[in-house]
């Protein structure tokens, strides 16, 4: 994020906020994961690929997965070019199908789906809505977040954590810092979160 806390500009528009020391950390923590899930905004705004960039780091592609209930992820988008298992996650109402991607129809309780399938360890990658609901259901053990060394400003710009927010302070997330590490012209914040 922005040193002010912003993912994307104030159009929405996504943009490289990572320095090159960070995308190394960040496909290390790729490779090392099991799957790597995003919600569909992030799909519709930054059409990510969600794989290992060999130039990066080593090691296999993890499982891919797609919160979009109503199916509504362009059939052209990245996740589906084959380089990866993909999982799309619906609601039960969506008949919608995509090629290279398993698509798995949910009901509101679904927290077990993907330990069901293996997965040891998700790495959330967003964007704001999907950061805010792990944390608010208290599925995130840490946060860990890139702030780069500029500012972007906007009333509305993203932010790491959007969603609904904490209704008082009482009912804020709780973080314990673990960790501060400088990483080229930014900063690596390691939280544990406090439960």
């Amino acid at each position: 994020m922005s040193a002010d806390g912003k993912i994307a500009l104030p159009s929405r528009e996504g943009v490289r906020i990572s320095n090159d020391d960070d995308l190394k950390r960040v496909h290390e923590l790729r490779a090392a994961c099991d799957a790597i899930l995003v919600g569909v905004g992030t799909v519709l705004m930054d059409d990510p690929n969600l794989t290992v960039k060999k130039e990066f780091a080593r090691g296999p592609n993890p499982l891919r997965v797609v919160l979009d209930s109503d199916g509504s992820s362009p059939v052209n988008a990245a996740v589906f070019d084959g380089a990866a298992p993909t999982l799309i996650a619906t609601n039960t109402s969506c008949t919608k199908t995509f090629r290279n991607a398993e698509v798995v129809r949910c009901g509101d309780d679904q927290v077990g789906l993907l330990s069901e399938r293996g997965v040891k360890r998700l790495l959330v990658e967003g964007g704001s809505t999907v950061n805010w609901s792990f944390l608010r259901a208290g599925l995130a053990d840490e946060l860990v977040v890139f702030v780069s060394s500029f500012i972007i400003g906007g009333h509305s710009t993203p932010t790491l954590v959007g969603g609904e927010g904490a209704e008082s302070l009482d009912h804020a997330i709780r973080l314990h810092l673990k960790r501060t590490t400088p990483l080229g012209d930014g900063a690596l914040l390691e939280y544990a979160v406090v439960r």
